[in-house]
């Protein structure tokens, strides 16, 4: 009985795969679960195991041929079926000649066709009767000669450990390996995928590992200067002393959570590249994140009044317009101008505004009001390299967004072909808000509107330049 050996489902997206490399060749015995095929598909190199026990019949789909998954890719019979074509070439009737004379025969030339010429040579001596009856099986021969070959390249490719599927052979022509004088540590010795990376990244390791050398030495070298401030007392500034009292009043008072969500901001990233030029040209300043994460923040704003409002006593008051606070780090303590109105500006008049007042804050020249009427704030808590903090809801506003660093780091990518992993530009986003107003799902759907609208990166209208 003969079973059907199909290419397996290997991945959620994986449709297809290309045959690599056949272990085993027609004839062979496998067992199961031994390595009978390698595949390659888009997303794994791999051997497929034998499902069955029995001997290789066919092979039906040829190394560097492409099948989808469930596709027949050989038969594993009893053994039965492989014996069967030999069984008509050698035929009893050789029984009636001579043993030493069709013994040998049989041994020389897997096709016995002798039974043809047996009866009319039967009578004359042995040596002679090889000459004489190979020419009348010529007709029949070449059926053997065309087999024999092929299970011999068959065997030798299997076995030979020099050769290197084309998959392997293409990754090490990406990566520079050279092949020749590569140790294989798969089956036989052959070369493998892992072995092509493993001698890829040797060379980069032990480079790293010298040019680490040097600084490593010089870090340690180098002494950390000590601030002027250890072991000493001083009083609280009067801003120092507000912050804090406004700080212990406002988790007093209100009962402040986080949420956090994860943002590609891939797109932005590729279109600051795209436009800084003719930014800066514009504008006098360059463009980072800060007015992207202000605008979609003002924008949702909208669309999500709880989380654009304050609490009077035991009315809730919805803002008419998003006035965005953000801080600023200064010498005298944190401090948050504001932007006002910010949902109506575009980047160029966002980004202008965070460098003028951000300038004159550190410089201690804002005007009173425009450190009030904040309705949001916006902190930069990745401005020195965190991931993200649980920032704190200053009253009476009710919710604060914390941005953090974007940085580069593998991610899932979902396209209509299926996922991938890829370097990708991605922020967390924490909002911190006051739970007496503003539930989970209504901060939960207000992230995702703003994470909607930094991943889309459709900002090209906004640009103001």
């Amino acid at each position: 009985m003969s079973e059907n050996v199909v290419l397996p489902a290997l991945g959620e997206s994986v449709t297809e795969g290309t045959v690599t490399r056949w272990l085993k060749k027609v004839g062979d015995t496998v067992a199961v679960d031994e390595p009978l095929v390698e595949v390659s598909t888009d997303k794994v190199d791999t051997e497929i195991p034998s499902p069955f026990a029995g001997v290789v019949e066919q092979i039906l789909v040829q190394e560097d041929e492409t099948v989808e998954v469930g596709g027949v890719l050989a038969v594993i019979g009893s053994g039965d079926g492989a014996a069967a074509p030999a069984a008509p070439a050698v035929q009893e009737p050789v029984a009636e000649a001579p043993a030493p004379v069709v013994e040998p025969a049989v041994v020389e030339t897997p096709i016995a066709a002798a039974p043809v010429a047996a009866t009319p040579v039967v009578e004359t001596p042995a040596p002679a009767a090889a000459p004489v009856y190979v020419p009348p099986t010529a007709p029949v021969a070449p059926a053997a000669p065309v087999a024999a070959p092929v299970a011999q390249v068959a065997q030798t490719h299997s076995t030979d450990p020099g050769y290197v599927t084309p998959l392997v052979r293409k990754l090490a022509s990406e990566t520079g390996v050279d092949l020749s004088g590569l140790n294989g540590t798969g089956v036989g010795g052959r070369i493998r995928k892992d072995d092509v990376i493993a001698a890829a990244s040797a060379p980069a390791a032990a480079a790293s590992t010298a040019a680490s050398v040097a600084p490593a030495a010089s870090a340690a070298a180098v002494q950390v200067e000590a601030s002027a401030l250890r072991g000493t007392t001083e009083s609280m500034s009067r801003l120092r002393k507000v912050l804090a009292e406004r700080a212990v009043a406002s988790m007093q008072q209100s009962a402040q959570l986080t949420t956090v969500v994860e943002v590609d901001v891939t797109k932005i990233a590729a279109m600051r590249s795209k436009v800084q030029p003719a930014f800066v040209a514009a504008t006098g300043g360059k463009l980072n994140f800060m007015p992207f994460f202000t605008l979609a923040a003002a924008e949702a704003l909208k669309a999500h009044p709880k989380l654009n409002a304050s609490i009077d006593g035991e009315n809730i008051v919805y803002h008419a317009s998003e006035n965005i606070s953000f801080a600023v780090d200064t010498e005298r303590g944190l401090l948050t101008p504001v932007i006002r109105d910010a949902s109506s500006l575009t980047l160029a008049q966002i980004a202008m505004q965070i460098a003028d007042l951000a300038s004159r804050t550190r410089e201690n020249k804002l005007k009173p009001d425009e450190l009030g009427g904040g309705t949001f704030t916006l902190t930069n808590t990745g401005s020195r390299g965190a991931l993200f903090d649980t920032p704190v809801v200053f009253l009476p506003q009710v919710a604060i967004l914390g941005t953090g660093v974007v940085s580069k780091r593998a991610a899932v990518v979902s396209t209509p072909e299926g996922d991938s992993i890829a370097v990708r530009s991605m922020v967390y986003l924490a909002l911190s808000y006051d739970h007496r107003l503003v539930d989970g799902a209504d901060a939960s759907r207000y992230l995702v509107d703003v994470k909607t609208r930094l991943e889309e990166a459709n900002f090209e209208p906004n640009l103001g330049i």
